[in-house]
């Protein structure tokens, strides 16, 4: 007999929740079931996150750094205009209506400026002048905040000067806090996390020019089940975890008879897929020498 030749095997939502329901003992019948299924699916991914089960969700984002400026949005956050031309980077823009404020990190096409976080929110057709420049120009679309807000967090990080990079170290909450002259610009060597629900990162020695690259890997979130009819982002490796942590999160509302059974087999399914996402370089180990100085 001949194998199928096919490795396309990829459930949808709906097949997701099929199995999990028969897991349980029941069937799907209802549209409600089907959408009290999708929240605890959307619900396991955000413990997947807690437990940082989606290395596969890995982005490596270039920032083009900018003199002066020493917060960045961890990811990207794009203000539409009608043209860009004339600001300069690293100034305030305000909005005229909205009195919302940002910096401009780069000026990547003649219609749009990518911006710090912003202190209120722009709104659509506003007039928005730069402190430096003078410049103005209208809005044509609220900026989204939803790249940034779908970070987890930063896993590492270089800075990048004429094509070499040298390694920044991530720092503390209390770290960053007690530098005592957060304004001191130079080659970055250090970065704080600050993860709030819009995510920010934090740089020391502020920037000294706008043409280093903060080049860092970003942990995002899973791709919502929004329909019975999405497939899932996760890889093949990781659909017997999927449906059993979804067989569990259903078993707490409808079979809570095989709350205790279900619960083991998912733990079980995570811990073997937790084993094997993980990076698989070897160690290496160097011992540490002690000097003893001779004393009379």
């Amino acid at each position: 007999m001949a194998v199928s030749g096919s490795k396309d095997f990829e459930p949808n939502v709906a097949e997701y929740v099929e199995e999990a329901f028969e897991r349980c003992g029941l069937e799907l019948r209802t549209g409600y079931d089907a959408r009290t299924a999708r929240r605890s699916l959307n619900l396991l991914f955000a413990d997947w996150a807690n437990r940082g089960l989606n290395r596969w969700t890995i982005k490596q984002v270039t920032q083009t750094l900018a003199s002066g400026i020493a917060e960045y949005p961890v990811g990207t956050i794009t203000l539409a205009v009608s043209a860009s031309g004339s600001f300069s980077i690293a100034e305030t823009i305000t909005g005229g209506t909205s009195g919302a404020t940002a910096s401009v990190i780069t000026k990547p096409t003649s219609t749009s400026l990518t911006i710090t976080v912003p202190s209120g929110t722009f709104s659509a057709s506003e007039t928005i002048t730069g402190g430096t420049s003078g410049a103005s120009t209208t809005t044509t679309a609220v900026a989204s905040l939803e790249d940034t807000q779908a970070s987890i967090d930063i896993l590492s990080g270089v800075i990048r000067r004429s094509s070499s990079d040298i390694a920044v170290t991530r720092i503390s909450r209390d770290d960053y806090l007690t530098i005592a002259n957060k304004s001191t610009t130079g080659r970055p060597t250090q970065f704080y996390v600050d993860r709030q629900i819009t995510p920010v990162v934090k740089i020391w020695p502020t920037p000294e020019n706008s043409t280093d690259e903060f080049i860092y890997d970003r942990l995002v979130r899973i791709d919502d089940a929004d329909t019975s009819v999405d497939t899932v982002g996760v890889p093949f490796r990781f659909y017997p975890c999927l449906t059993a942590g979804l067989a569990y999160y259903l078993s707490l509302k409808k079979a809570p008879d095989r709350v205790q059974i279900l619960k083991g087999l998912y733990e079980e399914e995570f811990q073997r897929a937790a084993d094997e996402d993980r990076d698989k370089a070897n160690i290496n180990l160097v011992p540490s020498y002690t000097f003893v100085s001779a004393t009379s």
